[in-house]
């Protein structure tokens, strides 16, 4: 029995009875509450489920491929139109198809150029599931700067038949000026679906494409080269480092020796 007067005890018995209640009480509240309020756990599933919202609504290749097929062919056809019909003496038509050497030797070189970009093209697009808007983008780019390549085709093929030494220098720096915009325009969409993996078919990884930026990198390097050699020192130069890239995008080409 306590001493009359003396509630201290009383009130420490008091509180801590209550403070036990209330914290029985809260571990129950908190058990019950706990499967209906899961906390967020970031993990693959949810990623992916990200991803698959993120590219909802975007339509799928075919219709872009479809358009740039299309575009290539036109292309490809333009290319014999810079082939010069010679307007020749009678009895002279053979001396006159043999002069047009240059014309039959940038029609090869840039039918083959053109083929490998398109074969390059369809080995990216038969790997994506949707295409975005700037995506879109720079695929006109890529065909843009390829359907300028005619043009320089016809006007070195004209140099190296009429013209003199400077008009073939002239002609060597416009050709590797548009070829070296044709391996620019690759560069931006090889970054684009590498930092968005979701436009990529499932079973591909993530970095599919990294590593083609190596092959436009190097030829906008050799593009560089053929300019200043064939500036300063020969023409013919510059002749030889085009045939050299176009063979280096052939056995290097994705497009050709892929099979997935």
């Amino acid at each position: 029995m306590s001493v009359p007067g003396g509630y201290k005890p009383f009130f420490e018995r008091w509180s801590k009875a209550f403070r036990c209640k209330a914290r029985n009480a809260c571990n129950a509240l908190s058990q019950n509450a706990g499967p209906s309020f899961p906390l967020p756990r970031p993990n693959l599933e949810t990623a992916k489920a990200a991803a698959i919202r993120s590219v909802f609504g975007l339509p799928e290749p075919r219709s872009v491929e479809s358009f740039s097929d299309g575009a290539f062919a036109i292309i490809i056809t333009l290319l014999v139109l810079e082939i010069h019909r010679p307007n020749a003496a009678p009895g002279r038509l053979g001396e006159e198809l043999l002069a047009e050497w240059s014309s039959y030797l940038a029609y090869v070189i840039a039918f083959i150029y053109v083929g490998i970009i398109w074969l390059n093209h369809h080995y990216m697009f038969e790997r994506l599931c949707k295409v975005d808007v700037t995506l879109n983008c720079f695929n006109l780019g890529i065909v843009g700067t390829a359907a300028l390549i005619p043009f320089p085709t016809g006007v070195l093929a004209g140099a190296f038949r009429d013209g003199n030494l400077m008009d073939q220098k002239a002609a060597v720096v416009l050709y590797a000026l548009i070829a070296g915009l044709m391996s620019v325009s690759w560069l931006p969409a090889f970054r684009h679906l590498h930092r968005h993996p979701e436009l990529l078919k499932p079973h591909l990884p993530a970095a599919a494409f990294a590593s083609q930026v190596l092959r436009p990198a190097l030829g906008i390097l050799l593009y560089f080269v053929a300019a200043v050699l064939g500036w300063f020192v020969h023409p013919l130069l510059a002749v030889g480092i085009f045939i050299l890239v176009v063979g280096y995008y052939a056995l290097t080409s994705q497009g050709i020796y892929s099979n997935r």
